[in-house]
């Protein structure tokens, strides 16, 4: 993600060429963003692009009426669980990270009062966000998506979007979450927390090493991530021979093909977690629960994990906790059918 983003400098200095201060033409406020940076707003925001998909879902969350469009198009099995209203919003691309796929002139057509990224803080993302918004006039916030930050981020962006009372309460969810999980988790001592694998991909070869975004949920809920020997950093590709070596007794899964098949492949069979029947795949829709987008979806996986993990720390049904979450933060409360497969997900094989 941050290469592409260093990519996606270059490339965007001609396709912003174009200055059209748009937000200028109104009362403006000056807001820092977790960047440090000092960005001029409109005094009233009621279009916002979000420049990924982590942005994305946190507007779609809190503030689903400013969304002028998503960055990516649903999926068949997402689209179910999203309002048609919302759903079917225009799909404009991402200004950031793989693959950004943004058009300018889409983009400005929207007429959108701000743009701002939800994620990691360093000086690729100042670098862009400084530039994009000096070539197209419309003030670009950074706010930083560390699950620790959640809350501050809810209550930024519901004062900027007049969303006071709705940011606050979204950011008391957050807060609330985070410590009763740190306080259920440290009532099991850290040898006797589950060794994870997390495995992305159809091959399940792909995990996050340590620090990853792509892990910070399964680190949060106190797991050894057994990829943290190879080092910190991002994604990393291992062979089926390192993954024998870490022997791990729990695996997530994120792709179907690869959970379809990994019971039956000889090669994972001599695994614990294999052997156990403790491989698990992590619910993905509207929005993946454990890895992607890394933005406030997370919250629910965490509840989810904490099942996966600790069913005796974490006893309580997880069914009434998703449909709650969908209504609060999607939009739309899920039927008991709709949510029996999640459930279902958190159990072993």
């Amino acid at each position: 993600m941050r290469v592409t983003r260093r990519t996606a400098l270059a490339g965007l200095g001609a396709a912003f060429a174009m200055p059209q201060p748009l937000a200028a033409q109104a009362p403006t406020r000056e807001i820092v963003d977790s960047a440090g940076r000092r960005v001029r707003v409109p005094a009233r925001v009621t279009r916002v692009y979000a420049a990924g998909p982590p942005a994305s879902v946190l507007l779609y969350a809190l503030a689903p009426d400013t969304l002028v469009g998503w960055t990516s198009a649903f999926r068949a099995a997402e689209r179910p669980f999203v309002p048609p209203r919302y759903a079917n919003l225009p799909v404009l691309g991402r200004l950031t990270g793989r693959g950004n796929t943004a058009n300018p002139e889409t983009v400005l057509a929207q007429r959108p009062d701000l743009i701002f990224d939800y994620g990691t803080i360093n000086d690729t993302y100042v670098s862009l966000a400084d530039r994009v918004q000096a070539q197209t006039g419309v003030p670009y916030l950074l706010v930083d998506g560390a699950f620790s930050k959640m809350p501050d981020a809810f209550a930024l962006l519901g004062d900027i979007l007049d969303e006071t009372a709705r940011g606050a309460q979204f950011a008391a969810f957050a807060r609330d979450t985070l410590a009763d999980i740190d306080a259920r988790v440290a009532r099991r001592p850290v040898a006797q927390r589950p060794r994870l694998y997390f495995a992305r991909g159809p091959q399940g070869l792909e995990t996050g090493l340590a620090g990853s975004i792509n892990v910070e949920a399964i680190e949060q809920m106190g797991a050894t991530n057994v990829a943290a020997s190879l080092g910190r950093g991002g994604l990393a590709q291992v062979s089926i021979e390192q993954v024998l070596l870490f022997d791990p007794d729990t695996i997530v899964a994120v792709d179907p093909n690869f959970y379809a098949g990994v019971f039956s492949n000889p090669l994972w069979a001599s695994i614990a977690a294999v052997r156990r029947r403790r491989v698990f795949l992590a619910p993905n829709v509207p929005f993946g629960w454990v890895d992607f987008p890394p933005s406030v979806n997370r919250l629910l996986g965490l509840r989810w994990l904490g099942r996966v993990l600790y069913p005796d720390l974490f006893p309580e049904p997880l069914g009434p906790i998703v449909a709650a979450f969908f209504e609060m933060f999607y939009h739309r409360r899920p039927t008991e059918a709709e949510i029996a497969p999640f459930v279902r997900a958190s159990e072993p094989a």
